[in-house]
């Protein structure tokens, strides 16, 4: 039988899993977040943080690392929020561990998970006919393992009713303060971010990776050299002719390499890096949606627009308006 959740003093008792090749970041990340924002809430009640393995014992992160619990999982009464991470040991994870989630997450106000800690969720039926996210490596698997699971493979994190889901990493501190902007307000989440020198905040529905991490970096000078120019000058002629003679390679020999080295085409290349830049500016600037299409190459607003209803599903005045809602606001989605 679960222990029923208990006041805390606070309202808000957070509990930590912790369990054998964790990733670390994924723990401390948001563990810093809300164990700072009880320190800026001063007088208002903030978070009672705390950690639990499955035994009680302390466990080793996929770092090395030895992190020490407050107790054991199977003692823990259902806590206000319900926070899993990722990291290695989530794949063949302990039966006992996503036995326990699904014992748990009835009883808590909130469950939240970091990176893959996503497919222990979902391996406990906590995510069926909800929208979820994880880190970009494991979207197709949690996909394909989990088909009643809505992947969006394309955000930070997502809100969908009481449980919140982020990508890889360090997009778990992005959606601690976005938790703590929502119980705390503004004022603490900016004061967090401050002090760990993080945004306040990423949206969640931020791209999870940028151009260059989705594809290789060239092996060849010549053509890392281009990789760089096309980010730095997005409005240039980037045709494979105009590509091909800073490399100093004939255009047919150029694509092949750059194919070979990078594992895209120099065309999608390009498309994405547009994409890319002018999502940022649409994110960041005020320029018009006909100056941002300029400015990134594509020549006209139209040309822009089909990019992004290709790829986003959505024109580039609407991206904006749904970007600066989810920033400022709740996320409409949700």
């Amino acid at each position: 039988m679960t222990p029923q959740r208990t006041g805390s003093g606070t309202g808000r008792d957070l509990l930590v899993v912790l369990f054998d090749e964790v990733q670390s970041l994924d723990v401390t990340g948001p563990v810093e977040v809300f164990t700072g924002a009880t320190h800026a809430a001063r007088e208002r009640a903030g978070y009672r943080v705390r950690t639990a393995s499955l035994d009680g014992a302390p466990v080793r992160t996929s770092s090395g690392l030895t992190l020490v619990p407050d107790g054991a999982l199977d003692d823990t009464v259902a806590p206000h929020t319900l926070l899993v991470p990722g990291g290695h040991g989530t794949r063949g994870a302990d039966t006992r561990l996503v036995d326990r989630l699904r014992e748990l997450a009835p009883h808590t106000e909130r469950l939240v998970s970091v990176c893959t800690g996503a497919l222990l969720l979902a391996e406990a039926g906590l995510l069926d006919g909800r929208r979820a996210t994880t880190h970009w490596m494991f979207c197709d698997q949690l996909a394909r393992d989990h088909p009643e699971v809505r992947v969006d493979a394309d955000r930070i994190y997502v809100r969908d009713g009481h449980v919140a889901t982020s990508a890889g990493v360090t997009a778990g501190i992005d959606l601690a303060l976005a938790l703590v902007e929502e119980d705390l307000g503004r004022d603490v989440a900016l004061t967090v971010a401050r002090h760990l020198v993080v945004f306040l905040r990423r949206p969640g529905n931020q791209a999870q990776f940028s151009a260059q991490l989705a594809a290789q970096t060239a092996q060849r000078a010549p053509l890392r050299e281009v990789q760089q120019w096309i980010s730095e000058h997005p409005a240039a002629d980037l045709s494979v002719e105009a590509l091909a003679g800073r490399a100093r390679l004939s255009p047919r020999h150029f694509a092949r390499a750059f194919q070979t080295e990078t594992g895209t085409t120099p065309g999608r290349y390009v498309e994405r890096v547009r994409l890319e830049h002018a999502r940022r500016l649409l994110e960041d600037s005020v320029d018009g949606v006909e100056e941002v299409s300029r400015s990134c190459g594509y020549g006209t607003p139209e040309a822009m627009r089909r990019v992004f209803v290709k790829h986003l599903g959505t024109g580039p005045a609407e991206y904006r308006r749904r970007f600066r809602t989810a920033a400022h606001g709740p996320d409409p989605a949700h």
